[in-house]
């Protein structure tokens, strides 16, 4: 079954440019483009894309006021469009509900490689995003957080993988920090997330620091 792709950006070079890479592969299918927020928003509403590629700036609708409808009412996934990863939108997109961050210039075979990991409910978190992201919760600072009680719910190993994924580690790493199989900790993280109520790893990761479960330099 292929993943079906709404291209979002304002430039319609740009949106050629990644509808020709991605029509390369079989198992990829765009369904539409939009030139901007609205459009997205409207065009995700009649085509139900897995996966919208949400360039930023865009005129008359932003890509994060986009992302935050597109999320609140469909199963869809947002994969962020930048220019660069530092880019200074990137805490807003995320708490917006997007699933990750790709760079404009990323490979080929990275950008559909990205498309199938987010369709599939994995979260794209570059190294450098996710310090950007951290250095956003520290500025804010604990007075604003909050510990959902759904947290009361998650066992104590369930809290220790949502403390680890919280620092952007992947499955594998969380298996040889924990002595477990690939497999367990793949099914705590379905838990973690299911008991949470969270779309994917990157609503856990944002969850954790926001509450104060995982803090800064520390673990």
């Amino acid at each position: 079954m292929s993943v079906r792709v709404l291209i979002a950006d304002d430039q319609s070079l740009v949106r050629a440019g990644f509808r020709l890479v991605l029509e390369n592969h079989p198992d990829v299918e765009v369904v539409g483009e939009a030139a901007n927020g609205h459009q997205a928003v409207h065009s995700t509403e009649r085509l139900d894309p897995d996966v919208v590629l949400m360039d930023i700036r865009m005129p008359e609708l932003d890509g994060i006021a986009a992302t935050r409808q597109i999320t609140a009412r469909h199963a869809t996934r947002v994969l962020v469009l930048t220019t660069y990863d530092l880019d200074e939108y990137v805490y807003d997109a995320l708490q917006a509900g997007a699933s990750g961050f790709l760079l404009k210039d990323t490979p080929p075979a990275q950008l559909v490689d990205g498309i199938r990991a987010v369709a599939s409910g994995e979260a794209l978190l570059a190294p450098t995003v996710t310090r950007r992201l951290i250095e956003e919760f520290a500025r804010v600072g604990p007075a604003r957080r909050t510990q959902p009680s759904q947290l009361d719910d998650l066992t104590p190993r369930e809290l220790e993988v949502l403390r680890l994924l919280a620092r952007g580690m992947s499955n594998a790493e969380i298996a040889a920090s924990l002595v477990l199989s690939d497999t367990t900790v793949k099914t705590h993280v379905t838990h973690v997330l299911g008991k949470l109520g969270l779309r994917d790893r990157v609503q856990a990761v944002v969850l954790a620091y926001e509450s104060g479960l995982v803090t800064p330099g520390r673990s």
